[in-house]
């Protein structure tokens, strides 16, 4: 079985340094967790589509896509049926909103330094990702 989510490396400039946003959930069988916003399609959504709306429902921040950041792939075990999942995630910029105004998946929500975020991040997958990107993401927005 596949499954296909979408999200956010949201970024801003503070003292001319990269931030990302970053959310921590509790969760039972990973204990706390901290990772980038995410989430699944409803159906009809596209993927940007999707990326928008689950980065504003799960951060409180309204956010625009400034470009396309890569996908990851896993695989995980859910009700006996291993399930093999690619995130498709995207570069973007808050354009409004609230940290304070983050829906419940997330127990916290808050910017952290793009240099610090390899500690923070729980899932090598994300980690990666993140590393990846980083060159672009320092190229951004400044």
């Amino acid at each position: 079985m596949t499954a296909t989510s979408a999200g956010g490396l949201v970024i801003r400039y503070a003292d001319g340094l990269p931030q990302l946003v970053a959310g921590r959930r509790r969760r039972d069988r990973d204990g706390v967790t901290w990772t980038l916003p995410k989430g699944t399609p409803h159906p009809g959504e596209t993927t940007q589509e999707t990326a928008l709306r689950e980065v504003t429902e799960e951060t409180g921040l309204e956010v625009e896509i400034l470009g396309p950041a890569g996908f990851i792939e896993y695989t995980f075990v859910q009700n006996g049926t291993r399930i093999h999942k690619r995130v498709h995630y995207f570069v973007m910029r808050a354009t409004g909103g609230d940290l304070a105004r983050h829906d419940h998946e997330f127990d916290e929500v808050r910017w952290v330094g793009l240099a610090d975020l390899n500690d923070l991040l729980t899932f090598e997958t994300e980690r990666a990702l993140v590393a990846r990107a980083a060159a672009s993401l320092e190229a951004l927005d400044q």
